[in-house]
Formats: structure tokens, C-alpha cells, sequence
């Protein structure tokens, strides 16, 4: 008998039962000592709801829009590199889901599936794109122009890795796509057959937005090679400004932790922000997104629409970050655990299980829409200010 699923941990068990354990911790581990990845989730904890009785809850909604788009939820999906080394054409299932649900698909630089094959899988639904900047501009320039092409709707650039963080667990497990066949790898994946399975029945098994798209970048050898001189230090406003002319659509800045960079960041004419830290995977020992939030909505959330991503984990978990400001939450461990346990269909569990949350604790706060969620749903002095 299969045992229910009914929260985003029992998608994550079986994740870890399900992918191959590189992929598993690439997607579950952060930087050095995973201090800022814990706190992320534990900060979340702290903050308490006020329950209210007696208020009319009926006819509630989650409905909202985020960047002006109208969403089922203001929740989308973040941008995972290799999220199809969760799931064979990982990318194409869970962009369909998102497109069923009526929630953002953001497609990752370092994705699986190509930029092409996620608009071609899709029936060419809008998605949006997430883009690093990297020494060779060519590149980004085409980047943008494949973007355009495939009628992506918002460009999300991510400013937090100009160099990568150190993530033990990646180091330890060889960390490559497709794997290496070692013996350590081979005996681990025989462990995984439907996932096994799954890869056969695709050629997607390398990064699709890069191999055959870079001079001199034709397979996973030079690809590593390239990759690891393309990561720009020298990254800096200047660029964020090249960029934002080159799209000429709506751009939304990932990885604002700190208020000065926030003014800058509307001073970039950016459309939104996302209060980010790279899910503890860059700089460990910096503060939690959940906590940096208030203070980044009190100096520029007039001026900017502000999101934010980071230990997400529920329902709950985006209500609290929308009373305490935030226009738009975004999930990454939780989809990427849906689909490496169930596919497309377990992004669809994951996303129903976050909405199901949000409705039920809404009317427990005496609250009917997104419109309502504001401060006054927390607890007083159990929430960063």
C-alpha cells in the first residue's frame, strides 16, 4: 500500500529514495557548514500565527499577479540547475505542471533541457528565463535573443554568483552531468531503476543551453572547461544595465540580501527583486532570506515589487513572507522533491499541497484573499522588523 502524501517532506523522502544521491544532495545541501541553509527553514519556525474566529471566510482566493501577470497563486518555480538530473526532461515536466497550475516556470542557464526544448515541450506557454552573467557577453546576447525567441515573459538575472560558493557535498559526490561511471556511481544508480529508466528514454543528459551553443563547447569535457573560466567576478551595475537594455522586457533581480543593493536594484529600473541567498548554496554564515525581508520591503517596497525565495516549505511558509511584505514567493527544493519522487505529477502534488495550506491557514487567520495578508495575520514579536 502506498502511504499518502500529504506535505512536502513526504515528496522529499521519497526524492532521496528516488535520484541518484549527487543529484539528491545538489539539490539539498548548501555552502561550508549549511548554517545559512538551516536557517533559512528554522527562521520560518519562529513566526507565529494569530488565529482568529467569527470572520467570514467564505469565497476565498489565492489568486494574485506577480511582475502583472495574473497566477493562481503569487508563487512560481525558481530556477534549479539540473533539475533534469531529478527526473528524465525534468525541465519540460515541470514547466508543464506550472503551466497547468497557472503559476511562473522559471528555466534555469544551467538547465538540462535547452531553452528550445522547454518551449517546444510546452506548446510554446511563456516561461521565464534565468540568465548568469558570464565573461563571454556573445553568449548572454544570444542567450537573450533564444529567450525572446521562445516568447519568454520575464528575464531573471542572478547577481549572487560571480564566483561559485563551496558546496562539500558536491565535491565528495564528483558532481557532473551526465554522472561519471565510477563504481561508487554505478552501484548507487542501479539503486535508482526508474530514474535509470527515465534517462534512457531521453538524449537530454547534458546542459542544453550551452553544449553546441558556445565555440569550442561540444560535449561535458569542454563544457567543464568553459564553465569553470565563464563565472564573471567583474560583474557590476554597469552590467545589469547592459542587460536590462538588451531584454528591453521585464527583468527581475535575484539574490538581494542587503538594503543599499536593493536602492540599487530599483535604481536599475529592475521590475522586481528577490530577496534571495541562493538557498545557503553561495555565502554561508549570511542572514536568512525570511529575515532579511522586512527590512528590504520597509526601504524600497514602494518602488519595487519584492520577492523572495529561500526555506520555503509550505504553504505556511509563503503566507508568512506575504504578510511580512512580499509581492511573490518562490519554491525550489520543494518542486525539485516532487519531481524526482513523481515527475510532472509530483510538481502538480507539491504545488496543490502549498495552495492547500495557503487556503486553510488564511481562513484560520480570518482571512479570505491574498489581498488581506498583511502583518496583522502574525503574531506580535514573533517576526523579524
Amino acid at each position: 500500500m502506498t502511504t499518502a502524501i500529504t506535505n512536502i517532506e513526504d515528496l522529499r523522502v521519497l526524492a532521496q529514495k528516488r535520484v541518484p544521491r549527487m543529484f539528491y544532495d545538489y539539490a539539498d545541501s548548501g555552502s561550508w557548514t549549511e548554517g545559512t541553509y538551516r536557517a533559512n527553514e528554522s527562521d520560518f519556525q519562529k513566526i507565529k500565527f494569530r488565529q482568529r474566529v467569527a470572520v467570514n471566510v467564505d469565497n476565498r482566493t489565492t489568486t494574485s499577479t506577480m511582475v502583472g501577470q495574473p497566477v493562481a497563486m503569487p508563487v512560481a518555480l525558481a530556477p534549479v540547475g539540473l533539475t533534469g538530473m531529478q527526473c528524465a526532461d525534468g525541465e519540460i515536466k515541470a514547466a508543464n505542471a506550472a503551466k497547468k497550475f497557472g503559476v511562473p516556470f522559471t528555466l534555469s542557464t544551467m538547465s538540462i533541457c535547452s531553452i528550445e526544448d522547454v518551449a517546444a515541450g510546452t506548446g510554446n506557454h511563456p516561461f521565464w528565463f534565468q540568465v548568469y552573467v558570464t565573461r563571454d557577453r556573445s553568449f548572454i546576447e544570444r542567450l537573450i535573443e533564444r529567450a525572446r525567441a521562445a516568447k519568454c515573459s520575464a528575464l531573471v538575472l542572478t547577481l549572487d554568483l560571480q564566483i561559485l560558493g563551496q558546496r562539500h557535498k558536491d565535491i565528495r559526490n564528483g558532481l557532473s552531468a551526465p554522472p561519471k561511471l565510477t563504481l561508487r556511481n554505478i552501484a548507487n544508480i542501479m539503486t535508482k531503476p526508474q530514474w535509470a529508466l527515465g534517462m534512457l528514454g531521453t538524449q537530454r543528459r547534458g546542459f542544453g543551453n550551452i553544449i553546441g551553443h558556445v565555440t569550442g563547447v561540444d560535449d561535458m569535457g569542454s563544457l567543464s572547461e568553459w564553465t569553470a573560466k565563464q563565472f564573471d567576478p567583474t560583474l557590476n551595475w554597469a552590467d545589469v544595465a547592459w542587460i536590462k537594455e538588451r531584454w528591453g522586457g521585464k527583468l527581475i533581480l535575484k539574490g538581494i540580501q542587503d538594503v543599499e543593493d536593493a536602492r540599487l536594484a530599483v535604481e536599475s529600473g529592475a521590475d522586481a527583486l528577490i530577496v534571495s541567498n541562493h538557498g545557503g548554496r553561495q555565502l554561508d554564515g549570511a542572514e536568512s532570506s525570511i529575515q532579511a525581508l522586512p527590512t528590504i520591503v520597509d526601504a524600497v517596497g514602494s518602488q519595487i515589487e519584492v520577492h523572495m525565495d529561500g526555506g520555503v516549505r509550505s504553504g505556511q511558509d509563503v503566507l508568512k513572507a506575504l504578510a511580512l511584505g512580499a509581492k511573490g514567493v518562490y519554491i525550489g527544493r520543494p518542486f525539485i522533491y516532487g519531481l524526482g519522487a513523481m515527475g510532472e505529477a509530483g510538481v502538480t502534488k507539491a504545488l496543490e499541497i502549498i495552495r492547500k495550506e495557503m487556503d486553510i491557514s488564511m481562513a484560520l487567520c480570518g482571512k479570505s484573499s491574498i489581498a488581506q495578508v498583511d502583518k496583522s495575520m502574525l503574531l506580535p514579536g514573533s517576526y523579524p522588523t
